[in-house]
């Protein structure tokens, strides 16, 4: 039991918390929520949030070009098949799939899903029936669904009669969910690394939650080593052009199913990473309250500048005459505005909306009806970021002290210690392998680039 601290000026109520979770939630509706009504934050970035949303387990989700991997991947997580799966050379997977424990097997179509208020999706509803009707949540028994549930996406092609055919703004969808999972793993396929618009797309769509992705090279036991060290220097040249970050993206290596290695010198590489992406998938749930609490966090400074933005622009229109015109010179002027509230502010870049989208947006609103500067509202959000957020992390500590550390069990994480080639692939780790280890065993993966500039092999 955990007391909240006291409002410095003794106006609000002593509250007590059980958990985090509880804690973060009526955060949220206290501090936030009010804020974000107030200067329709939900209009212009991100639905409100509900209790369903901190209740959740934590979430994983996968993108990827077609016939990359991403239901086989599930499906060798779980060790078995999971209903409304379909696997095949060409696109498949027409829709998102919600892969969630269950105590009985099934499927529960979209607009179900989004009317039953355990399930964290009911602000898909926005999306509509063309998005509703490709989404569905798959159940079934299974461990490792007692602790994550996996997300998988449709398969991504190029051109722009897929994009348009979809029906529903599927970079938006992706932009929701990045928001609320906890891990984003972008599959690739050793064969065909071409980043199309739409992936390109897609990627940005995630823009804000990059610490979440992490990088899957599949099928790597299907080339050689030389042609490996090659995908691996043009994958990470690719995905710097798309990933905007100063560090370099993880990119585990791996054939991510049930089946004999096709090609077993890199067997020991293959080996450790397949260990270190389980290790991160499963400290999943011991570090989702973290994950939220962050994400909470975000969100409130994105919330703050919406505000300034939004009472800026209502306190510069006339009150009677040229309000189109001045409309339309302000949404001009939005990157001039971003630097002078920076200023006035004392507010990161980073912080701000992308500002091509906001000035999209505002063409749809009369700034005359937009709220001005309400700074009691400003205050209790900084409030909250100052002094009731260092409660939870405390909270956070202390849970973590009391119970053991939460991990994935069962599927392909039972004993994955041991390595999933040991068992998975009836082969034993060493199988493959000369009395002299290939060069990669002994140096590493993060070798391979340092040798593929090489001139050597070239």
């Amino acid at each position: 039991m955990f007391s909240w601290v006291k409002d410095s000026r003794g106006s609000d109520t002593e509250t007590m918390y059980q958990t985090v979770t509880d804690g973060l939630h009526s955060l949220y509706t206290r501090k936030l929520q009010p804020l974000e009504e107030t200067y329709l934050f939900h209009d212009f970035h991100s639905p409100a949030l509900e209790p369903a949303d901190f209740q959740s387990k934590p979430m994983v989700l996968l993108v990827g070009q077609y016939s990359t991997g991403k239901t086989t991947f599930i499906r060798y997580l779980l060790e078995q098949d999971f209903p409304g799966m379909r696997i095949g050379p060409e696109p498949t997977t027409d829709g998102f799939i919600a892969v969630m424990y269950g105590e009985n097997e099934g499927v529960v179509p979209g607009n179900a899903l989004v009317v039953d208020p355990k399930k964290p999706f009911r602000k898909l509803n926005a999306f509509g029936n063309s998005f509703l009707n490709r989404f569905i949540c798959s159940q079934m028994p299974n461990q490792v669904l007692q602790s994550i549930s996996i997300i998988d996406t449709p398969g991504i092609l190029s051109g722009e009669k897929q994009r348009i055919s979809r029906g529903y703004d599927f970079a938006e969808v992706l932009r929701w969910f990045g928001e609320r999972v906890d891990r984003i793993i972008l599959l690739f396929d050793a064969h065909k690394l071409d980043i199309s618009d739409e992936f390109s797309e897609a990627i940005k769509a995630f823009r804000g939650q990059d610490d979440k992705i992490r990088v899957v090279l599949n099928k790597a036991d299907q080339v050689d080593t030389q042609q490996l060290m090659r995908v691996y220097g043009a994958l990470m040249w690719s995905l710097g052009k798309v990933i905007n970050t100063p560090e370099v993206v993880r990119v585990f290596l791996g054939s991510f199913w049930a089946k004999p290695l096709q090609n077993t010198e890199n067997r020991r590489l293959f080996e450790a990473e397949s260990q270190d992406l389980f290790r991160d998938i499963q400290s999943l749930p011991r570090n989702a309250a973290l994950r939220k609490l962050n994400d909470l966090i975000k969100r409130a400074r994105l919330a703050k500048v919406h505000a300034y933005i939004i009472s800026y622009l209502k306190k510069e229109m006339p009150t009677l005459f040229g309000r189109e015109k001045k409309k339309e010179e302000l949404i001009m002027r939005l990157p001039e505005i971003y630097s002078f509230l920076q200023r006035e502010h004392h507010i990161s870049p980073g912080d701000f909306p992308n500002v091509t989208k906001m000035q999209e947006m505002l063409q749809h609103y009369d700034f005359n009806k937009f709220p001005s500067l309400k700074m009691k509202l400003i205050e209790s959000v900084d409030k909250m970021l100052a002094s009731k957020i260092a409660v939870l992390m405390a909270m956070i500590r202390e849970e973590e002290s009391k119970q053991p550390p939460a991990m994935v069990s069962g599927g392909a994480f039972e004993g994955s210690q041991d390595g999933p080639f040991g068992r998975g692939y009836g082969e034993g780790i060493s199988a493959g392998a000369d009395a002299e280890d290939w060069i990669v065993s002994q140096y590493g993966k993060h070798h391979l680039v340092a040798m593929y500039n090489d001139d050597q092999f070239k």
